[in-house]
């Protein structure tokens, strides 16, 4: 299959691997300090003290490497008239009958909505990350409130859990997706079958995108 129009650069596949890879760490220290019966996990990354300093530094390592792609993509992540069709047309997106879908832009109403629910989740567990953090800002606020930011703060750790399930699961799902972010190419057919409008724009112009 020939490979001809760019998806992504170079550096925006670096740093997408680069926020999956913090995630995954982020992910298993917070696990590891969620419940005790996780707390083996902790041994992944040096013991139980190491897991607790680790961890928040990791958590703010994933914010910022991910607040560079929220600068880069969120303007190709605005909703659109042909978004609410898209979402209205839920069982033709499931039923994968493309054909019958409002053209698509550079990313489906399915991925802008979970990218501004990523976003969403990121900034609850930085906020309440920083009240929770012992060490440096914990004692500034009282323990009812760091309290609620723990509350919180597993919350929105599950829901950004769950969230990148359904992202990989829709990327293994829609094939050539998964390519796209390790070589940052697809084919015409791909560009015009699954982003339509994009694939149009893209032509059009005359340039990569």
């Amino acid at each position: 299959m020939k490979h001809d129009i760019q998806r992504y650069t170079a550096g925006e596949r670096s740093n997408h691997w680069i926020v999956a890879i913090l995630f995954i760490l982020a992910g298993l220290s917070g696990l590891a300090l969620f419940h005790p019966a996780l707390f083996w996990l902790s041994n992944l990354f040096g013991g139980g003290v190491w897991t607790r300093i680790l961890h928040p530094f990791l958590g703010l390592a994933m914010f910022l490497f991910f607040l560079w792609l929220v600068i880069r993509f969120a303007g190709h992540n605005r909703f659109e008239a042909n978004d609410r069709r898209w979402l209205a047309q839920w069982r033709d997106v499931v039923g994968n009958r493309e054909e019958r879908l409002p053209p698509v832009g550079r990313y489906n109403a399915g991925q802008k909505l979970l990218f501004w629910v990523l976003l969403l989740c990121m900034l609850v567990l930085l906020v309440t990350g920083f009240v929770m953090w012992r060490q440096y800002f914990s004692h500034l606020f009282d323990i009812e409130l760091v309290r609620l930011a723990s509350l919180l703060h597993a919350a929105a750790a599950w829901a950004l859990i769950i969230c990148i399930i359904v992202h990989v699961y829709a990327g293994i799902w829609v094939k050539g997706s998964v390519g796209a972010m390790l070589g940052g190419w697809v084919s015409r057919g791909w560009a015009r079958k699954h982003h339509r409008a994009w694939y149009e724009e893209v032509t059009r112009e005359g340039r990569k995108p």
